[in-house]
This record gives structure tokens, C-alpha cells and sequence, in this order.
């Protein structure tokens, strides 16, 4: 069903919401939008002026390796810069009303994180874009330690351990998609009685298959989303509105 207007949308929303006892947000870019934080699929994203750069190129390239490091540094007050926006703080204050057990997102900027959640209540299946990672050991390392070495030896980086390449702690394409994140989104798609897909394209697969996971276990499903997907046949109730403007009656509940 298709709110016809926001304010009738909100209204069902809410209605759905005071009923649901487990409530599982599933989030791409469009919640993060309001935050200065340009999405990636959309006219004028950062897709449509730089083509992604697979994982296997980063790999074997190490002119791809300076490239994708030379980017993330161009976005570096962007992201240093954004604060969570309406969305993030209503998912965050009926996370602490005991609503939402954990949050499921597609995006990079920990901004579910600075909005309340904890860390290990936010399931991240494109990764972590504030800090990177050995792709071979997986140390971990401070994007200034990255920044520094790139400036003092003119590229990217390898792994102060074992010499691998070091890379933002995201997941590109190509990469395999983290197993341990993959299967806690499935549990918590399986065990809710309200799902709501909130500002994703839901094209992405594998993590498309969520909302229709949860339908098909018995939980409503929500979708707001300012363009149509794929999915809103089957949900139960579809805003095409803004985020911010729909969620933001929920923010201090």
C-alpha cells in the first residue's frame, strides 16, 4: 500500500510501530543524505563522476590503490563533518525505547553509531569507511596513519605487519561480503514483526534479500524511499517521501 499523502503515511507508521514488539531498519544512503553525505546510484552521485574501483583492480594495481586512497581523503571533511541526521536519531531513540534490537545498514559513515547505537548493534554490510584495514592480516588501522605514509611516500600504504595492501575497512565490489555481518542481518530479518527499509535503492544483492526475508517469515514490511524499488508490490506499506520529514515525528519518542 502506498501512502497517499506524508501525513497519513506517518500516521500508518506509527500505528505499525506502537504494535511491533521487535522492530528491525534496514538503511542505504538515503537516510544519510540530509547529513551532506552524497549517495552513490543516484543523478550527481559520486558514481556518476568517478567509476567505482573493483576489489581485484585495488589489488593488483598499485596506481588503483593511490587512486581509491586519493578519494577517500577528497570526502575526508565530508564524512569528519557529518552529524546524524532525523532519521538516524528516531531509529536511535526507539532503540533505546527497546523497539530495535540492532540496525542493518548498507552504509559507511558510523553515523547509527554517533546517533546511540552501539557498536555491536550495528550490523555493517558494506563495512566501515572511518578507519581501514590490512586486506591480509586484517590489522586495523587509523585513517591518519594511512594519510600520513601516503603523504610521506607519495601512495598508498602496505601493512606495517606483513606488507599486504591496506584499504578503507569497505567492502568493494568484488570483495566477498563479511560472513559474520551477512548472517546476523539474516537472524534479525527472520526474528521481527515490523521491517523497514529505509532509503535504499534495493538493488544491491545480496542485501536486497533481507526485506523480502522478513516478509516471508511473517513481519511486516515497511519501505520509505523517495523513488519506487522494486519491492514496494509487496510491502505493506510504501512512503515515497522525504526521510528525514517522515521519521523526524519519531525522533525523542
Amino acid at each position: 500500500m502506498i501512502a497517499t499523502d506524508l501525513r497519513s503515511g506517518v500516521e500508518q507508521l506509527g500505528e505499525m510501530i506502537a504494535s511491533a514488539s521487535t522492530i528491525i531498519p534496514f538503511t542505504g544512503a538515503g537516510i544519510s543524505t540530509e547529513c551532506g553525505i552524497p549517495d552513490f546510484r543516484s543523478p550527481g552521485g559520486v558514481w556518476t563522476r568517478n567509476r567505482p574501483i573493483p576489489y581485484d583492480e585495488f589489488v593488483a594495481s598499485r596506481q588503483a590503490r593511490d587512486e581509491a586512497w586519493r578519494r577517500r581523503f577528497a570526502m575526508q571533511t565530508t564524512f569528519a563533518q557529518a552529524r546524524p541526521g532525523r532519521g538516524h536519531r528516531a531509529l536511535a531513540s526507539l532503540y533505546r525505547a527497546g523497539k530495535i534490537p540492532a540496525v542493518i545498514t548498507q552504509n559507511i559513515d558510523n553515523l547509527h553509531q554517533m546517533s546511540g547505537f552501539a557498536s555491536d548493534h550495528v550490523v555493517e554490510l558494506h563495512g566501515n569507511t572511518t578507519y581501514a584495514r590490512c586486506i591480509g592480516c586484517g590489522k586495523s588501522y587509523e585513517l591518519e596513519w594511512v594519510r600520513q605514509r601516503f603523504d610521506e611516500d607519495g601512495g598508498a600504504p602496505d601493512c606495517a605487519d606483513c606488507d599486504e595492501p591496506v584499504k578503507t575497512a569497505t567492502i568493494s565490489f568484488g570483495q566477498a561480503m563479511p560472513e559474520d555481518a551477512m548472517q546476523r542481518a539474516s537472524g534479525l530479518a527472520q526474528h521481527c514483526d515490523l521491517f523497514i527499509a529505509i532509503g535504499s535503492s534495493l538493488v544491491v544483492w545480496p542485501a536486497a534479500g533481507f526485506p523480502l526475508m522478513a516478509r516471508n517469515c511473517g513481519a511486516r514490511l515497511v519501505i520509505i524511499n523517495r523513488e519506487p524499488t522494486d519491492q514496494d508490490d509487496v510491502a505493506d506499506l510504501v512512503i515515497r517521501h522525504d526521510i528525514g520529514e517522515t521519521l523526524g515525528p519519531f525522533v525523542g519518542n
